[in-house]
């Protein structure tokens, strides 16, 4: 034990002392510096939440009929024009899923898509994904098959088409034929063969023989019916009787959709994309039926390729009912059908709707999220 002499550690006990204080001092200092970056980063989290109009906003949509508010938007400038100083980008899809997996991976920042595939996303992520801010078409579905088929039961061991697997009509099939009392299997065996395929397949599959059927929106139905002889078995619209919507005969076929993260870091972003939305959804109730037919086919042109005959787009847009409401009362419905399809998992869908801003810029009564969100 070393032995302390009186006078000689006073020194070493006040050092002591003095590095203790530091050590104390170096202590809250590091605590202090933790609590300010902290707030910083809530700060900083918190001006990411709303961080101004983004630079650019990139938009999914397809090159059909039921995306005409898109086709319409793009083409007669109303969704860049409301964007102003955000810089407008698209990019077409085939279907549903192909573009919720661009949205989800960050490619694109809105889609106008079926709801099925939405529903799909926000199951699967708990909710973290993406929030359904606006309608945009209803009706436009519909199962048609070969001439010879004339009921439900004609269809055991044939084989069917939809556009996409887990896309809205793939699910409507699925859940449609389970009434009727056939199973099928996502991997295409089953009482009924469901093949997914490209719309555009679907109809040289379907004049070759080689398909007895499908269930597809428009205008992919009409062209199977007026250019390839097939007849409708099933318009979807008869199997709505308006429960949940209270508007019998309706069914969301398009919604729009956006990225939960951009959305909240561009709300203004979003608000300006609902405007336009809103502008060119308006035209298309408005605007006269030649004039209609004309810009849609030439966006068609540009989107996918090929404008439309004259009596396929006619007959496409009787069948389609251009609309701001998601019809968010059929949301549980599809939810359900989806389940017993086998595309989709039990899950708690509610928060899947974000109609505030939509509600703001519609300028018509109140449309209702349904319970399934916020209004």
């Amino acid at each position: 034990m070393r032995r302390i002499v009186a006078g000689e550690s006073a020194v070493p006990r006040r050092r002591r002392a003095i590095e203790a204080a530091l050590a104390i001092g170096l202590v809250l200092l590091i605590v202090a510096g933790a609590v300010v970056a902290s707030n910083l980063s809530r700060n900083s989290g918190a001006e990411a939440a709303a961080s101004g109009p983004a630079a650019e906003l990139r938009l999914g949509y397809f090159g059909n009929v039921t995306h005409a508010a898109a086709l319409v938007g793009v083409k007669n400038g109303y969704l860049a024009g409301a964007l102003g100083s955000t810089r407008l980008s698209t990019e077409t899809f085939n279907a549903g899923p192909a573009a919720i997996e661009a949205l989800n991976a960050g490619a694109i920042d809105a889609a106008y898509l079926g709801p099925n595939p939405a529903i799909n996303s926000f199951a699967k992520s708990q909710g973290e994904s993406v929030r359904v801010i606006a309608g945009a078409a209803a009706g436009g579905a519909q199962l048609v098959v070969k001439p010879g088929i004339s009921s439900a039961s004609d269809l055991r061991g044939k084989t069917l088409a939809t556009p996409q697997l887990g896309g809205t009509q793939d699910v409507a099939l699925r859940a449609w034929l389970a009434k009727q009392g056939f199973k099928t299997n996502v991997d295409g065996s089953g009482d009924v063969a469901i093949n997914p395929t490209d719309n555009a397949q679907t109809l040289k599959l379907f004049q070759d023989g080689k398909l007895d059927g499908a269930w597809l929106p428009e205008p992919w139905s009409s062209r199977l019916v007026l250019q390839a002889g097939a007849k409708v078995l099933v318009d979807e619209k008869d199997l709505w009787d308006g429960t949940g919507t209270g508007k019998p005969g309706q069914f969301p076929t398009t919604v729009l959709i956006v990225n939960q993260r951009f959305a909240a870091a561009h709300p203004d972003t979003i608000q300006a994309l609902l405007a336009g939305h809103a502008e060119s959804v308006a035209w298309l109730n408005k605007a006269p039926e030649a004039e209609k037919a004309q810009v849609i086919n030439a966006a068609l042109q540009e989107a996918a390729g090929a404008a439309l005959a004259g009596d396929v787009l006619d007959r496409a847009l009787a069948n389609i009912t251009f609309t701001l409401d998601p019809l968010a009362g059929s949301f549980q419905h599809l939810l359900r059908d989806g389940v017993e399809a086998g595309t989709t998992k039990e899950a708690d869908i509610n928060g899947l709707f974000d109609l505030r801003a939509l509600n703001q810029v519609s300028g018509a009564e109140r449309i209702s999220a349904a319970g399934l969100g916020q209004d």
